[in-house]
C-alpha cells in the first residue's frame, strides 16, 4: 500500500510521452521530482543536493550548515567545488528489441525519456554528463561535458536516435570501459535481453577501472506478465523470425525463463556491488531518478 501511494504522486510515463520535445519532458519530470522531494517521505534529499552532502564521521564540525539542520533535522556539510563535479556516462540500448511497446510507449521511448531526465538532473548538479547509444556496437558517443549548450545538444541527439539492430550488450560495454580515463559513474539503460554472464563481465570491467555502475533493466509489462490468451504470432524484432504459439501452452515456461533472467541479473550484479533496478515501462520515471540519487549519495 505504501509503495502504491508513493508512486501515485508521480507522472504516468504514457502521459509524459505525449508532452512536446524530449527537453520539455525531461524538465517536467525533474522539476516536479525535485519539488516533490520536499513533500515526500524520501527524507535526506533536497534541492540543495548539488551543494551539500550528509555529515559523515570525521568531517569538520565547523562545516555543518545549521540552517539546513533546522529545516531537515539532519546534519549536512557544505560541499567544496571539486566534490560536486562528477563524470557521468549514460548508455542507452537502441537495439531492435527496445522498439517493443504494448501500452503506447516502447522500451526505447521510455529509456530515452529516462536518459534525458538523468542528463537534465546531472546538469542541475553541475556534473559532466555524456551519452553513448549502442546495439551490437557503439553507434553514437557524446563525451561528458558541462559546457554551455552541451545539455541541449545531448538531448537533441538523443531525440534523433534510430532504433538499431541486434543486441550485443557486452561488446560496447568493454569498448567504453577501455576508453574512460577518469573515475566517474556509468548508467546503463537496456532490456538486457542477452547472455547475463557476458553482460556481467562487461559491467564489471567498469568496476575494474574504478567506475561506479547503475543498471536500469527496462522491460515492458507484457514481457514480465505474458498476458496473452489467444493463439498469437510472436516476432523476434532483431531477427525477424516469427512463431505461432498458444499462450496457455508456453506461458509457464516463458515466465520461468524471464523470472530466472531477472533474478540472475539481480543476484550476479548485487554480489559485486553493482546497483540493479528493474523498471517496467508503466512505472513512473521519478522512481528511477530516486534510485540514481541513492546510488550517487552512497558512492560519492
Amino acid at each position: 500500500m505504501a509503495e502504491r501511494a508513493r508512486t501515485r504522486q508521480f507522472l504516468d510515463p504514457a502521459v509524459v510521452a505525449r508532452l512536446g520535445t524530449l527537453e520539455l519532458r525531461a524538465r517536467t519530470i525533474v522539476e516536479g521530482f525535485l519539488s516533490g522531494l520536499h513533500r515526500s517521505p524520501f527524507k535526506g534529499f533536497s534541492v540543495e543536493f548539488a551543494e551539500y552532502r550528509q555529515y559523515m564521521p570525521g568531517d569538520d564540525l565547523a562545516t555543518i550548515d545549521w540552517k539546513v539542520y533546522a529545516r531537515s533535522d539532519r546534519y549536512y556539510v557544505k560541499k567544496f567545488e571539486e566534490e560536486t563535479n562528477l563524470d557521468c556516462h549514460v548508455l542507452i540500448d537502441i537495439s531492435a528489441s527496445m522498439a517493443y511497446g504494448s501500452r503506447g510507449l516502447s522500451k526505447f521511448e521510455y529509456g530515452a525519456c529516462l536518459a534525458a531526465s538523468l542528463a537534465y538532473l546531472m546538469s542541475r548538479q553541475r556534473d559532466a554528463v555524456g551519452l553513448t547509444a549502442f546495439d551490437d556496437h557503439i553507434v553514437t558517443t557524446i563525451p561528458a561535458s558541462t559546457r554551455p549548450g552541451h545539455l541541449r545538444n545531448l538531448l537533441v541527439a538523443l531525440d534523433q536516435l534510430p532504433v538499431g539492430r541486434q543486441t550485443n550488450v557486452s561488446k560496447p560495454l568493454h569498448q567504453l570501459a577501455d576508453s574512460l580515463t577518469k573515475r566517474g559513474m556509468v548508467i546503463v539503460i537496456s532490456d538486457l535481453l542477452d547472455d547475463p554472464a557476458s553482460v556481467a563481465r562487461g559491467l564489471k570491467h567498469f568496476q575494474y577501472r574504478g567506475t561506479e555502475v547503475l543498471v536500469f533493466h527496462v522491460l515492458d509489462p507484457d514481457e514480465l506478465e505474458f498476458p496473452f490468451e489467444r493463439l498469437t504470432r510472436f516476432e523476434d524484432l532483431e531477427t525477424g523470425e516469427e512463431i505461432m504459439a498458444a499462450p496457455g501452452v508456453v506461458r509457464e515456461h516463458y515466465l520461468k525463463q524471464i523470472n530466472a533472467l531477472v533474478e540472475t541479473y539481480r543476484r550476479e550484479l548485487g554480489a559485486v556491488g553493482i546497483d540493479y533496478q528493474l523498471l517496467r515501462t508503466s512505472e513512473p520515471l521519478e522512481m528511477a531518478l530516486l534510485a540514481y540519487l541513492s546510488t550517487r549519495a552512497r558512492a560519492f
